[in-house]
């Protein structure tokens, strides 16, 4: 379930390399789900010729956008260093990270999808990215290295994923306790992201948010509502409410 559950998404990768080495990573612990965000096209071609990655590749499924790509996901890891974490967003180191996940994946129900996120070489993830994400990933490199803080693409997705897959999770008792606090799915980040769409018109409807200026409190939005942690059942509520408020804000005064 652990592996089956679990979903790694390259956004904006350009190095053909670096897919290569990032798919091989996946074989080698055992992960089939790759998800790409806008690759380099030319790159993920000469990818697609990586030893004893070619059938990851080759099965990895593109997306325009990061909220498409994590759209069935509960669960959102984004990777990255501490100095790219917004403020009001938490950071855990892998060791850290690894009961988390696991308790996440294990505590029923078993339909509970896991998303990595990794992003472009050059930058990272940037904080429209970050907003989708529930908390960020961070791999304790060592503080007395020549500034290199940061991994190489294919290195950090090998190493987050044999952490995950070959090191002891959450105790069974901890499960147990989690079990009933978790006992509804949460909302996936499909179901999140029309929360959010409908909360951004209520808020335009009622001059909360100017027109123009809704793209700027959407990020802010975004990570409110994900800090929330609502179950499905409840966001699902949520929306049911927002729909009957805005119908009744664009119907002609009686």
């Amino acid at each position: 379930m652990m592996v089956e559950n679990l979903r790694v998404v390259l956004v904006a990768t350009r190095n053909p390399l670096n897919m290569g080495a990032a798919a091989r990573a996946l074989s080698n612990f055992g992960v089939s789900h790759l998800r790409l965000v806008t690759p380099f096209s030319p790159a993920l071609k000469a990818a697609r010729s990586a030893v004893g990655a070619v059938s990851i590749l080759e099965q990895a499924q593109e997306f325009r956008t990061v909220a498409d790509a994590i759209a069935d996901c509960n669960l959102i890891i984004g990777t990255g260093t501490a100095s790219r974490r917004k403020p009001s967003m938490p950071i855990w180191t892998l060791p850290e990270a690894i009961p988390l996940i696991h308790q996440h994946i294990h505590a029923s129900p078993a339909d509970k999808r896991v998303a990595l996120l990794f992003g472009n070489e050059k930058w990272g993830l940037t904080n429209d990215n970050l907003s989708h994400c529930d908390w960020m990933l961070r791999i304790p490199t060592s503080e007395t290295g020549e500034g290199n803080d940061s991994m190489n693409l294919g290195q950090a997705v090998a190493v987050c994923l044999y952490a995950i897959t070959c090191f002891p999770g959450a105790s069974p008792d901890s499960l147990a306790m989690r079990e009933a606090s978790l006992a509804a799915a949460p909302a996936t980040a499909a179901e999140s992201e029309r929360l959010l769409m409908l909360l951004q018109e209520c808020l335009i409807a009622c001059d909360y948010i100017p027109i123009d200026g809704h793209a700027t409190a959407e990020q802010e939005h975004r990570e409110f509502l994900r800090g929330l942690g609502l179950p499905s059942p409840q966001a699902e509520k949520l929306m049911g409410m927002l729909r009957k408020m805005l119908w009744k804000m664009k119907s002609p005064s009686p």
